[in-house]
């Protein structure tokens, strides 16, 4: 039977403002920009994998303002069939971007605090043993979702990310494959050196599979006792924001097709230079041909 491939994440519009420098305690600063896109690093995922050519679904909730949110998804070619709809506004962010394309973001949880166990349950009824499901933590419930999705037989890959105490009450063993940054990485190990990161989260779930991105410095995998290194490929940084939802995407995309994890990670790491030289988060997520062509 057919693989299938869903995202149960979050749906934000984000509002983006560019400015000089990070905004400081007490400080008002002038924004030179600002502009509202469909984002949410659930939503950036799903349309990764889709740009990436992979049939995906995506499953999570929006507020009475989410059309757009939906729209977005139709657009990219993602089955929308299992984003609800609720009262109130959905969820949203504020984001800096500087003029060295770095960002840091605000996050309102809105309609994406709003999962309940019986639309999880509607949502997994429709997938079987060996789907796969992509989980990042700007949803609720997460723990249940992991619990449900792994009494399925289903394949977690999960995203930790933002890390928070939520993720304190999820069975982490149940996940097959942990793709994080080195902050994540910190956050979840107490060390900041990557090898020890990874060394960390191996000995805590020896049977998960774990990719550590590391921003210019590249990426790591680790599988059992073998451990690969990837380089970044070098260029100039706009804006940062998707980048980490494109290597998702990507690496996803490239593990589905079978591909061996030096390509993933290969793969990944084009699609995620491609997104950082231009602005915006899902908008700047590269298209297959693209990345190719990139490493090339």
């Amino acid at each position: 039977m057919y693989m299938k491939v869903l995202c149960f994440g979050s749906l934000n519009i984000d509002y983006v403002y560019t400015v000089d420098h990070m905004v400081r305690q007490g400080e008002t600063l002038l924004s030179s920009s600002v502009t509202m896109n469909c984002g949410g690093k659930g939503l950036n995922q799903s349309v990764a994998l889709a740009r990436a050519g992979v049939s995906v679904w995506h499953a999570g909730m929006v507020g009475q303002d989410g059309k757009p949110l939906i729209d977005k998804c139709i657009s990219n070619g993602i089955n929308a069939d299992y984003i609800g709809m609720t009262q109130g506004r959905s969820g949203h962010t504020i984001i800096q971007v500087d003029k060295n394309g770095d960002n840091s973001i605000v996050l309102f949880g809105g309609a994406n605090r709003s999962i309940t166990d019986e639309f999880i349950d509607e949502v997994l009824s429709r997938f079987d043993k060996d789907d796969i499901i992509i989980l990042q933590n700007e949803i609720n419930l997460l723990d249940a979702i992991i619990e449900k999705a792994w009494k399925k037989g289903m394949t977690i890959i999960l995203n930790p990310s933002p890390y928070d105490d939520a993720l304190d009450s999820c069975d982490l063993s149940k996940v097959s494959v942990f793709i994080l940054n080195e902050i994540e990485g910190e956050q979840m190990t107490g060390s900041a050196d990557p090898g020890e990161i990874v060394s960390r989260i191996h000995q805590k779930y020896p049977s998960s599979k774990i990719v550590l991105t590391l921003g210019e410095a590249g990426s790591l995998y680790l599988d059992g006792d073998s451990i690969l290194r990837q380089s970044s490929y070098k260029v100039r940084a706009v804006d940062t924001t998707a980048a980490g939802d494109t290597f998702t995407g990507y690496f996803v995309s490239s593990l589905i097709n079978g591909e061996a994890p030096s390509a993933c990670l290969d793969k990944a790491s084009a699609a995620a230079a491609i997104t950082v030289t231009r602005p915006g988060a899902l908008d700047s997520i590269p298209v297959m041909n693209e990345v190719m062509e990139f490493q090339r």
